[in-house]
């Protein structure tokens, strides 16, 4: 941002200033691979290392921030495993490669990953990253650096993804069926192109030994975070996708008959706003039914550093996900959450619990914009209730986290109950302590009670009176020996 934009920021959006100037300043960046000290673990003192580092920031700047403020080697690892997929990705989007050609690159991609010296100059000019697959031979060559067990797994998932798309992108160049008709058939797409990003991650924390080696196990709840982003991506690039007839939201949301759409496109019909808002909401009640799994992924995770590069995505995707909820703009345009608001996510995103927290406030927010016409309005209550009743689960809001421990909202009713419980194991330690005196025995010092704030405001109280009596009765007994003398 230059001057200008600051200027006009503070002016139009002070809060928005204030955040940012707080980011800028406060949040410490973790490590810098370029030093000297990161050479071992981030490879930058290697030419090839380098250049991969310079297609990660091509292809996704805010990811590749994340990424490099990883733990030791995960840094890097997780850059080519980016690229990798990223290169295969670029293959099956590319709608100018003909099917007998693209179909047997992408379904032997794992073995030219690992191919020293092999690249791709076959994709179109106007593919974004074209330059990638020109010079993947760098890839190739930082791939096979890599420990075995780290390129294994990302070996390992080259093949599945790849699998998939060459059946998806087959299917369209031989029968023209453009669209996905099921919830189904769309899951499973996201599974290839983003589930198995997240089963691939979980594999790369279990080698690393920064994570539990059963973190790989978790197949369930990484397919659900992956879709989870996959589908607010989705989700998000309504129009972007469309105009470059690329359809992904599947028929069997958006082609309700109360919705009376035959095409995707007509959805930004400038009459049919109303209706296409219905779609819309049918699409985020689907992506909404991840987040519990996606909290429930993130409260496994014990490495601070894997925590924030799993937690910030999970926390922007919830953000546009209300960000896109009954707002007709994304039908006309790519929107986006402001920087500001991208600030004070990245900040907030530092545990399980804030993170649960941060769902609870946009998804109240959703609700909030919810319209008894829509016929999905019991449906998004209910997905938000989800989400509203994990965090109560496990995280109960009768229980206060302080500096001095843990306390307890004395206004929620659970609080009484608990109170009540206390009271009831002092009374049986008590007479417990009875009964061993009347046994001879020697008696067990009871637990003392916690106390209450009527409690504490008595003793003190009693305690300065005390203190106001012994003052005056030493100042009285001054006088009177003042007076004598």
């Amino acid at each position: 941002m230059g001057i200008t934009n600051w200027l006009v920021l503070l002016l139009t959006h002070p809060n928005e200033f204030r955040t940012l100037v707080q980011f800028y300043f406060y949040h410490e960046q973790k490590r810098d691979i370029t030093s000297v000290k990161e050479h071992p673990t981030s490879g930058w003192d290697r030419e090839s290392m380098r250049r991969c580092w310079a297609f990660l920031d091509k292809t996704s700047r805010s990811f590749s921030a994340v990424i490099k403020e990883l733990d030791g080697d995960l840094a890097r690892t997780i850059c080519i495993f980016y690229l990798v997929l990223r290169g295969l990705d670029t293959i099956e989007d590319d709608m100018t490669i003909p099917d007998h050609i693209k179909q047997p690159i992408l379904r032997s991609f794992h073995k030219y990953t690992v191919t020293p010296g092999w690249k791709y100059d076959g994709c179109g000019p106007n593919e974004k990253d074209r330059q990638l697959l020109v010079e993947y031979d760098v890839v190739v060559e930082e791939l096979n650096r890599l420990d075995p067990s780290y390129r294994d797994v990302i070996v390992d998932i080259a093949e599945k993804m790849e699998t998939g798309m060459a059946d998806y992108a087959h299917k369209d160049a031989t029968t023209g069926s453009i669209y996905l008709n099921t919830i189904a058939e769309y899951d499973l797409y996201c599974h290839y192109v983003a589930g198995l990003v997240g089963e691939g991650l979980s594999g790369i924390f279990s080698a690393s030994h920064k994570e539990a080696p059963w973190i790989k196990d978790q197949l369930e709840l990484s397919n659900s975070m992956g879709l989870l982003l996959q589908k607010t991506n989705i989700i998000r690039d309504y129009r972007e996708d469309v105009d470059e007839h690329r359809y992904f939201w599947p028929r069997e949301i958006w082609g309700r008959k109360e919705y009376g759409f035959s095409e995707m496109k007509d959805m930004y019909a400038p009459h049919a706003r109303e209706r296409a808002m219905w779609a819309q909401s049918g699409m985020i009640v689907d992506a909404l039914r991840h987040a519990t799994d996606a909290l429930d992924y993130l409260r496994l995770l014990k490495n601070q550093s894997v925590f924030n590069f799993c937690a910030i995505p999970a926390s922007m995707a919830i953000a546009t996900l209300e960000l896109c909820f009954m707002n007709p703009a994304m039908f006309d345009r790519n929107i986006k959450i402001r920087k500001a608001e991208a600030a004070r996510l990245i900040m907030r995103s530092a545990n399980p619990r804030e993170v649960a927290v941060i769902f609870v406030e946009y998804v109240r927010k959703i609700h909030a914009k919810t319209v008894t016409t829509d016929p999905n309005f019991m449906r998004i209550s209910v997905a938000c209730g989800k989400i509203e009743q994990w965090l109560e689960q496990h995280y109960p809001s009768h229980v206060l986290l302080g500096t001095n421990g843990v306390s307890y909202n004395d206004e929620d009713a659970r609080t009484r109950i608990i109170r009540k419980e206390q009271d009831l194991d002092f009374e049986i330690a008590k007479k417990k302590r009875l009964e061993d005196i009347r046994a001879g025995l020697v008696p067990a010092k009871p637990p003392s009670p916690e106390l209450g704030k009527l409690e504490v405001a008595l003793y003190v109280g009693g305690v300065m009176t005390l203190i106001l009596v012994l003052g005056a009765t030493i100042v009285y007994l001054v006088l009177k020996l003042v007076e004598e003398y």
